[in-house]
């Protein structure tokens, strides 16, 4: 088998940190960043030359356990098919077929099972198309779950949150961000140590050698087919990782770019694989379009949220009306709160703008694939519509649409952007 072999800590890190600090933007309407911080962050790599090979490569195990390993038990459970491969990455460049296609039926299952809504506006995608999204939304799930869930992932060879490049990875990003975590400190550093193993093994889709995870194994195909910018990925991965020191925004500029890591990437991501050309407006409209649906979320969740220590809504735009942190962790007395409903028509238009901006991106889009991102956006806009027809109730019950609902407004949507021009 092959092991890691760890690199001299911060080795791989103290190169790329720039001398001066540059302000660097993410997010048309969002607040600069520390560009030495995304440095720290796009540093993150792992490389042939950080394992060693034994008396058989990961590669030849993988070609032979691939024949014979689906992905799901006869339990119904949900199988990693490379599961007994102790290497983190194969040693070769080539992986075979079979492999990549175990891979894409490892993504392909667990979209089925985490994202049942999503996944029912993918399958109508032409195959490479929603086999990519698949992948890529896996790449996100898990990524979330790392952040917000008890996921636990592994890469193999490490020691975890004491491994030293996870320590020093951890030392600097606590001092660029200037900030404490807002978890237990021994959770925080473990769920920032898989998600700095995370982004290892993201940059294996993007250099000569693949990961033995087979989220990253097809992502490594889809990033190369439909030429995904790294920095989109890393993104999404940052924002996991402000969700671990970050619990409170104070403008909306900040929640702009939380936004912008979480969820406009998604779209600037999926638009290439639905086949744009990602001009300036098509990046425009995706960005808006990811904004609209994270700012659905954050409203629809607000009760979850608080329960958690979480206030996303931007704390600037509740004190205009009056609301404080206190009331927000209330919970459903804040429906009697005066200045709620206010704010909750006031912050619905300022969605239903970006949800409008998004619109644009649909004529764009090759009418094959336009119903995936035209049904998600009708179910978000009619989760939308319902918050601000109840007065902002988000606490009685949680907002959602039935299966009859989400199948009518499917139907409509399929009809219009599948058979009709606009």
């Amino acid at each position: 088998m092959s092991e890691t072999v760890n690199q001299r800590p911060s080795e791989f890190l103290d190169e790329f940190i720039l001398i001066e600090d540059e302000p660097v933007r993410k997010g048309e309407e969002g607040m600069p960043v520390n560009s030495r911080l995304e440095q720290l962050r796009a540093a993150v790599v792992v490389t042939r030359e950080a394992v060693r090979a034994a008396s058989i490569t990961a590669l030849e195990l993988a070609a032979e356990s691939a024949h014979f390993m689906g992905v799901v038990s006869t339990g119904g459970e949900l199988l990693n098919p490379f599961e007994n491969i102790e290497a983190a990455v194969w040693e070769e460049e080539e992986v075979p077929d079979q492999m990549l296609q175990a891979a894409y039926d490892y993504c392909e299952e667990l979209t089925k099972r985490e994202a049942a809504n999503f996944y029912h506006s993918f399958k109508y995608l032409p195959n490479d198309q929603r086999r990519a999204i698949c992948a890529y939304y896996a790449f996100c799930r898990r990524a979330d779950d790392i952040a917000d869930g008890d996921y636990v992932d592994i890469f193999p060879g490490t020691q975890g949150a004491n491994d030293p490049e996870a320590i020093d990875y951890r030392r600097k990003l606590e001092e660029l961000a200037a900030a404490k975590p807002v978890i237990e400190r021994t959770e925080f550093e473990d769920k920032l140590a898989q998600l700095f193993f995370f982004r290892k093994k993201l940059s294996t889709a993007y250099n000569c050698v693949s990961s033995t995870d087979p989220i990253f194994l097809a992502l490594k195909d889809v990033v190369t087919r439909y030429e995904v910018p790294r920095e989109y990925m890393d993104d999404l991965i940052s924002g996991m990782e402000d969700d671990l020191y970050t619990n409170r925004y104070q403008t909306f500029e900040e929640l702009y770019s939380y936004c912008y890591r979480v969820a406009s990437t998604v779209g600037l991501v999926c638009i290439g694989i639905y086949g744009l050309e990602c001009t300036a407006a098509e990046r425009e409209f995706a960005e808006a379009w990811g904004i609209a649906m994270q700012l659905t979320n954050i409203l629809r969740d607000v009760q979850e949220d608080a329960a958690r220590d979480r206030i996303y809504l931007p704390l600037e735009d509740l004190e205009r009306y009056g609301i404080t942190e206190e009331d927000i962790m209330s919970g459903e007395k804040l429906l009697e709160h005066p200045g709620w409903k206010p704010f909750v028509e006031e912050y619905s238009q300022r969605v239903a703008s970006y949800r409008d901006k998004g619109f644009k991106l649909l004529p764009l889009i090759p009418k094959q694939s336009r119903y995936s991102p035209a049904a998600m956006m009708a179910f978000y806009s009619s989760i939308l519509r319902r918050i601000v027809k109840t007065g902002g109730d988000v606490f009685t019950e949680r907002v959602k649409l039935s299966k009859a609902e989400k199948l009518t407004l499917a139907a409509g949507v399929y009809l219009r952007h599948r058979f009709f021009s606009f």
